[in-house]
C-alpha cells in the first residue's frame, strides 16, 4: 500500500465517523500528550504558590486540609454532596455511616472521606481536560499535589464521559454497606436524566414537591423490586442520625447543587471532546497535507464534518437540548443556590445565565454559563467559531432546526441580550447586528 494511499485511508477512518470514542494510547500522543503535556489549571497554580510560600494550607485535626483547601481554591462549602455507594477511590472508607463528601466550583472537584488518608481533586484544564490530584492528609508533611493519571483514566475514560478523561456521574442501587448492586442496574447521569433516576447511592436534602427520585435509599436485599419504594427519601431536609454530621463541613446534600453539577460535568465532558476530536482531527490534517504535498491551509471535508459535529453536539448541550423538565418547584436547603447565582456576570437589566428557574426547568435562561468558561474559550477556533456562529442563528431564528424548538422567542431574545451585553470575546459580528 502506498504511503498516499495509506494516509487517506487513515484520515477516512479516524475522521469521517460521526462519533469516535478515543483509547488512552491517543491521548498520549501528539498533540494531547495527557500524560506529559504541562497542566496548567487551578491546582497546578495552587501547587506554584505553595511551593514559592505565596500561599500556605492549614491543617484542621477534625477534616485534614480539607478547608483550607477549598478556601484557597474558592469552592463553596455550600456545595457539598454525599455520596454513600462505594463507587471511587477510597471504596473502603465509605459507607451509609461515612459518606463521602464532594465540593465543586466551575472548575475544581474536591472529594473527601472522613478519616480518609487523601483529598482527591479533578481540576478542569481548557487544554487536558480533566486532570487528577491526591493531597495527603498528613500534617507531618509539607502539603503537595500529587498528579494521578492511568488509575484514574480507567474508570475516568470511557463511553461513558464522551469516550474523553472526564467526569462520570452514577446512579446506582445501595446495599446496607455501599456497595453497589450492580446486578440491578446503574444510570449515568446528567441533565438529560429523568429526576426518578437520579440519586441511588446519594444522599439529597431539599424539597421537590411529588416528583420521586432514587437518593437517600438502601436497599436491604439483593433484588431491587420495581416500581422502587422511596416514600421516606423523598423531601428530606435533614439527614437526622444517619452519619455522623460533625466529621463533615455541613449537614447536607444540596439537591441544587447536584442538579447543577450534573450539568456542568455533561458540559465538561462535550467541551473536552470537542477540544481533542478536532485537534487530533486537525493534526492529521496537517500530516496529510504534507504528506501529499498540498497547501498547509488545505481543508479536507473531513475535517469540516468533525468540527461540525463535535460542534452541534457541544451547542445542543450548552442549551439544554431535552433537558428533563421539572414538574414543580425544586428547594434546597443550604445557601448554595443563592451564591452560586451572585457570581454572574449580569448584564443592564439585571440577568444572568446563572438566574436559576427551579419550577419547570434548572435554569430561567437555557444557555449554559459555562460558555463564559477558559475550556470553552480554548476550544481550536475551527470549532469554537463554528459553535458561536450557530448559536448566533439559532438566537436569531435564522437556524429553524427542529433540535432547538425547545427555546421560544422570549428565550433566545433574553439569552442572545444577556451573551452581548456580557461576553466581550463574541465576534464582532454580533454586536454588529443586535
Amino acid at each position: 500500500m502506498s504511503g498516499t494511499i495509506r494516509w487517506v485511508l487513515l484520515l477516512t477512518i479516524g475522521l469521517g465517523t460521526s462519533v469516535r470514542v478515543f483509547g488512552v494510547d491517543d491521548f498520549e500522543r501528539e498533540p494531547i500528550r495527557y500524560s506529559s503535556a504541562t497542566p496548567d489549571n487551578v491546582v497546578s497554580r495552587l501547587q506554584r504558590q505553595l511551593s514559592t510560600g505565596q500561599v500556605e494550607l492549614s491543617y484542621d485535626k477534625k477534616t485534614g486540609y480539607l478547608r483550607s483547601l477549598l478556601k484557597e481554591s474558592k469552592v463553596p462549602v455550600s456545595s457539598q454532596m454525599l455520596v454513600y455507594s462505594k463507587t471511587s477511590l477510597q471504596r473502603n472508607r465509605i459507607s451509609p455511616r461515612t459518606p463521602r463528601a464532594l465540593y465543586f466550583s466551575d472548575d475544581l472537584y474536591v472529594g473527601y472521606c472522613a478519616g480518609g488518608d487523601v483529598l482527591e481533586l479533578s481540576a478542569v484544564d481548557p487544554q487536558l481536560g480533566t486532570v487528577f490530584y491526591t493531597l495527603e492528609q498528613d500534617a507531618d508533611k509539607k502539603p503537595r499535589f500529587e498528579r494521578r493519571t492511568d488509575r484514574c483514566t480507567l474508570c475516568h475514560s470511557s463511553s461513558q464521559t464522551q469516550g474523553v478523561v472526564g467526569h462520570v456521574v452514577r446512579s446506582v442501587f445501595s446495599e446496607p454497606s455501599g456497595n453497589p448492586i450492580l446486578s440491578a442496574g446503574t444510570y449515568r447521569v446528567d441533565q438529560t436524566t429523568a429526576l426518578e433516576k437520579r440519586w441511588g447511592g446519594w444522599y439529597v436534602t431539599g424539597t421537590h414537591g411529588k416528583q420521586t427520585h432514587l437518593g437517600n435509599l438502601i436497599v436491604r436485599t439483593r433484588n431491587v423490586e420495581q416500581p422502587v419504594d422511596n416514600k421516606a427519601g423523598q423531601n428530606v431536609t435533614d439527614l437526622g442520625n444517619r452519619f455522623e454530621r460533625s466529621a463533615y463541613l455541613t449537614g447536607h446534600s444540596d439537591i441544587v447543587a447536584l442538579m447543577v453539577m450534573e450539568h456542568q460535568t455533561g458540559a465538561q465532558n462535550l467541551l473536552t471532546r470537542a477540544n481533542f476530536d478536532v485537534r487530533q482531527a486537525l493534526h492529521s490534517e496537517q500530516s496529510l497535507n504534507m504528506e501529499m504535498k498540498l497547501p498547509a491551509s488545505h481543508r479536507w471535508k473531513s475535517t469540516d464534518s468533525r468540527i461540525q459535529s463535535v460542534g452541534d453536539d457541544l451547542l445542543k448541550y450548552l442549551l439544554f437540548r431535552e433537558e428533563a423538565l421539572l414538574e414543580g418547584k425544586v428547594r434546597g436547603t443550604s445557601p448554595f443556590a443563592a451564591e452560586f447565582s451572585k457570581l454572574g456576570p449580569r448584564d443592564k437589566q439585571g440577568r444572568s445565565l446563572r438566574d436559576f428557574d427551579l419550577e419547570k426547568r434548572l435554569f430561567r435562561y437555557p444557555c449554559s454559563y459555562l460558555i463564559y468558561s477558559k475550556s470553552f474559550d480554548a476550544l481550536p477556533t475551527p470549532v469554537r467559531d463554528h459553535v458561536l456562529d450557530r448559536l448566533w442563528k439559532v438566537l436569531t431564528g435564522a437556524d429553524k432546526s427542529k433540535d432547538f424548538d425547545h427555546l421560544c422567542a422570549t428565550d433566545r431574545k433574553a439569552i442572545r441580550e444577556i451573551l452581548i451585553a456580557t461576553k466581550p470575546t463574541l465576534p464582532a459580528s454580533w454586536r454588529a447586528t443586535k
